[in-house]
């Protein structure tokens, strides 16, 4: 009789455990296109809502389906081939075209695993189905490596053991979020449409409330679609594959879903303002110099470009501040093209009284000290204003989601050189020479420390240009002997092994120590070089159509022809001019070490014609006070 008495308690008081602790269900919902992130989130108040990157630039709903499946991805022009077309069928997709899409992964300069989220999943014992006939290309997210995926009849969606995919509306998700247990998760993806960069997604479960963050990103309203492999992982306590790119997804803070909107359309139009906000800027104001210079002569020449020159000094900073008003198209143009220059114009008239006609580099320096000096804060404060500027990481390619991404590092590793010379050469110092040296290099250092470490989110790219920008204007400085010539190559590999160190050190997760020093070793890190390579070469073949790029082009071939000229307009402003060297050292190595390389080099090329004119604007205003 007791053993009976005390088979029959433990089953009592196993019975509740069992309840209580279920294995989680996953479910994948499929909205149809166009579904919002208001129209999700208002479904359910369970539901935590945000914005997906579907893709590296704009991709197909089936590549974006894709990545999922490997938990990584890769800009489409470094695949060696096209994607085949990859319906999924009643047990999976054909082999034919499974086969080809994995050599098209295998031949590609990443470590791509087609089909390894299902696969990790269905080796751990959790099972994975989809539900209904989908005819498109959505199963594809929980395709196993062996393309197949099981087809069930047995269960709805929502109800089904393990993970499960299948189509629903809008309206179905307050059903399906009321049958969730306690350990169970629901994704709810909008489907891609034929091309696209961006998807409302919301995801509903224990731990998920307000809005979906990731560390991948560290915006808040903004995940990737490589999370969402880590995110289902993480649900069964299995380990993430060193293949996989993304981050467990998060919630943070309250649903602010006009927040969340206007950080959707905010993302959407950094790329197609750029040519109407700073493209057409530009021309007007060096349409303004034109015309200034024809009209008022060689006066008029020299504080039009001195003016100029300043004014683009001052670009970074005002961007920032149109990224925390939001205006519209016309206001932010408005804002940029008439605030540069009347800021440029107060700096000069500022410095004008203490320093002469050296004024326009004492106003250069200031305008490039607060642009530089802005945009350090505002990364180290996680980039708010950073991450949706004009010339910020742009996240809606995907690429880079804070910090400063590669066009501001541009700026950045330019303008931290030209401004060291600007400053000393404003100055005067009685050592010149030695002094710019010295401000270059705490510049750089300081520089480095902030935008380079992968909790900032610059990471290597900074940590090769600013060094080398650097160790131009040491070089030019102090003369080229051979331990300072040697300098040229041993500071960007100095700052890139202290970067692993200080990322080490304080957990950057940057994506140097993350992919190269966890993930593959060296093998990866020659997968990385290779990339940044061909993703570089071929970015200047995107640019020959761009006049931008030609002008540049053609101003880089006129500096060569007339190298002497301009280097006359430098005599007896050795700091200005070993600040020139830095500001092209750093160009041609931000060129060559980063993946846009073209529009880097074009960036740079802009800044240098700008500080060469205030030069020349410089020399004319001595000019005149030699001639009373």
């Amino acid at each position: 009789m007791l053993p009976c008495v005390l088979t029959l308690a433990a089953a009592f008081a196993a019975a509740p455990a069992v309840a209580d602790d279920p294995a989680p269900r996953v479910t994948l919902v499929s909205l149809p296109r166009a579904t919002t992130i208001r129209a999700i989130a208002l479904e359910s108040p369970r539901i935590a809502a945000g914005t997906m990157s579907a893709g590296l630039g704009s991709v197909s709903p089936t590549q974006t389906s894709l990545d999922i499946s490997q938990g990584n991805r890769l800009f489409e022009s470094l695949y060696p081939r096209p994607l085949p077309p990859l319906r999924v069928g009643r047990q999976g997709v054909r082999p034919g075209p499974w086969r080809r899409a994995l050599e098209r992964a295998t031949d590609a300069p990443a470590e791509l695993e087609p089909g390894l989220l299902a696969s990790t999943l269905l080796e751990a014992g959790v099972p994975v189905a989809a539900v209904g006939d989908d005819g498109n290309e959505n199963p594809l997210m929980m395709v196993a490596r062996d393309g197949r995926i099981a087809r069930t009849k047995d269960c709805s969606l929502g109800r089904c053991p393990g993970v499960s995919i299948g189509a629903a509306d809008a309206e179905e998700l307050p059903a399906l979020v009321a049958g969730l247990r306690e350990r169970d998760l629901l994704i709810a993806i909008e489907r891609p449409p034929p091309l696209g960069r961006r998807l409302a997604v919301g995801i509903a479960g224990d731990g998920f409330n307000g809005t979906l963050s990731s560390p991948t990103t560290r915006i808040d309203g903004y995940v990737l679609s490589t999370d969402i492999g880590p995110t289902i992982l993480e649900r069964y306590g299995l380990d993430i594959p060193a293949a996989m790119s993304g981050r467990a997804i998060t919630s943070t803070g309250e649903r602010d879903l006009d927040s969340l909107a206007a950080l959707s359309e905010r993302m959407g139009e950094i790329s197609p303002r750029r040519h109407p906000v700073l493209g057409v800027n530009v021309i007007v104001w060096a349409a303004i110099t034109v015309l200034a210079s024809a009209l008022f002569r060689r006066r008029g020449a020299a504080i039009a470009l001195s003016a100029l020159a300043v004014t683009i000094a001052w670009a970074p900073t005002l961007l920032l501040l149109t990224a925390a008003l939001e205006p519209t198209v016309l206001g932010e143009r408005l804002l940029i093209g008439i605030g540069a220059p009347l800021l440029a114009l107060a700096t000069l008239g500022a410095t004008r009284r203490r320093y002469g006609e050296r004024a326009p580099f004492a106003a250069f320096a200031v305008a490039a000290f607060v642009s530089v000096s802005a945009t350090a804060i505002d990364v180290i404060a996680g980039s708010p204003l950073t991450s949706v500027s004009l010339i910020g990481p742009n996240p809606d390619v995907g690429v880079r989601f804070y910090g400063i991404g590669n066009e501001l590092e541009a700026v950045i590793g330019t303008l931290l050189a030209l401004g060291s010379g600007a400053a000393v050469a404003a100055v005067r110092p009685a050592d010149p020479r030695r002094s710019v040296a010295i401000v270059a290099g705490v510049t750089a250092l300081l520089a480095v420390l902030v935008f380079a470490p992968g909790r900032f989110g610059a990471d290597v790219g900074a940590a090769i240009t600013f060094p080398a920008g650097a160790a131009g204007v040491v070089v030019a400085a102090l003369g080229g002997g051979r331990r300072r010539v040697l300098l040229l190559v041993a500071a960007p590999l100095v700052a890139v092994l202290a970067l692993v160190g200080i990322d080490l050190a304080i957990g950057g997760d940057a994506h140097l120590s993350r992919s190269v020093l966890d993930a593959g070793g060296l093998d990866q890190f020659g997968e990385v070089v290779e990339r940044r390579v061909r993703l570089g070469a071929r970015s200047f073949g995107r640019f020959v159509d761009s006049t931008f790029y030609m002008i540049a082009l053609a101003g880089v071939v006129a500096a060569v022809v007339f190298r002497r000229r301009i280097v006359s307009w430098f005599v007896d402003r050795p700091a200005a001019r070993a600040g020139l060297v830095g500001g092209i050292v750093a160009s041609v190595v931000g060129a060559l070490a980063n993946d846009s390389g073209a529009l880097l080099l074009l960036v740079g090329a802009a800044y240098l014609a700008g500080f060469i004119g205030l030069a020349w604007a410089v020399r004319c205003f001595s000019s005149d006070s030699e001639l009373g």
